[in-house]
């Protein structure tokens, strides 16, 4: 897989909007997995509602676009975009037609609802322009308090950092929770999720704090699944009594290690049941002695048993 992300930069673009976003696919690069990062507009040179310019940018109407590539719309002064652009217009329905990932951040919503590929599908935006949204564009539903908006392939997020959550929920969906988490750790930042996701990644849940001897622990335990260990071998590998690290570790967490043990081994038999691993196969790389205990671990945390989580995979 190819993998690109395309900015359109309209009339006087919110940096925060561009920046959040651009910097977690940067960052991808630097863990290794590279994105061909391409700034597009109408014109040549845009400024940016607080003042900087960008130039050198490519026209969009030269953009061929690839099945998997991302296009990007920032948010914007809306009053410096209230021009209608039947070329850009098309260019997105082109787009959305192609089954291309398309994504706005804060007011960027408005030049999809514009071009009506929002009609009938549920979107968000900042707070301050749900009901200016809502006004203008009838046909879309608007969604309150929310953080991002997934349908099928177009993506909606809330204002300004928001934007950085999308990107790094679409680093997920594209190279895994661990990624993302690797990413969301170099930018000093926990993965949200939007309130309608059904379920949150083990991997990234329980993160949202700043303890490094936690965090060594849930990181070890991550990567040695498949590894017997104790409270005490794990309190030896950072330096404290096994007295202090379970206090420590339900503290900043909110759980306990054996809970977090058991969400992690539960997560793990799901992704490893999608590829069809055998039972015997999917006990060993979670740690736990027969299947028949898998089973009871899974159908507890997801009223399924093996075989019916297979079918529904």
């Amino acid at each position: 897989m190819k993998n690109r992300i395309i900015f359109y930069l309209s009339n006087d673009v919110h940096i925060l909007d561009l920046a959040g976003p651009l910097q977690v696919f940067y960052e991808s690069g630097e863990y290794g997995i590279p994105y061909e990062i391409r700034f597009v507009s109408d014109q040549n040179k845009k400024q940016f509602s607080a003042g900087l310019f960008s130039d050198k940018l490519t026209d969009f109407a030269a953009i061929e676009f690839d099945k998997d590539d991302i296009l990007m719309i920032p948010g914007f002064s809306i009053q410096s975009n209230l021009e209608p652009n039947k070329s850009f217009d098309d260019w997105l329905r082109k787009a959305f037609e192609n089954k291309i990932t398309i994504c706005s951040v804060c007011t960027g919503v408005f030049a999809l609802a514009r071009a009506g590929i929002l009609n009938g599908l549920e979107c968000t935006t900042h707070w301050k322009y749900i009901e200016a949204l809502q006004r203008q564009y009838p046909k879309v539903k608007v969604m309150k308090n929310r953080l991002f908006v997934k349908n099928d392939t177009i993506y909606t997020s809330a204002g300004i950092t928001t934007g950085i959550d999308l990107a790094l929920f679409l680093i997920e969906e594209r190279h895994g929770a661990n990624f993302a988490y690797q990413l969301a750790k170099e930018l000093v930042m926990y993965l949200r999720r939007d309130s309608a996701d059904g379920q949150e990644s083990i991997y990234v849940q329980y993160r949202q704090h700043i303890n490094y001897q936690v965090h060594s622990v849930q990181e070890w335990l991550i990567h040695h699944l498949h590894q017997k260990t104790s409270i005490e071998a794990l309190a030896e590998k950072v330096n404290m009594s096994p007295r202090n690290l379970t206090r420590l570790f339900k503290a900043k967490t909110g759980i306990t290690i054996g809970e977090y043990v058991e969400k992690l081994r539960v997560e793990k038999a799901l992704q490893l049941l999608k590829r069809n691993e055998k039972m015997t196969t999917i006990s060993q790389e979670c740690g736990i002695n027969h299947p028949h205990q898998l089973a009871t671990i899974l159908k507890k945390h997801t009223g399924y048993i093996p075989k019916e989580l297979k079918k529904l995979s």
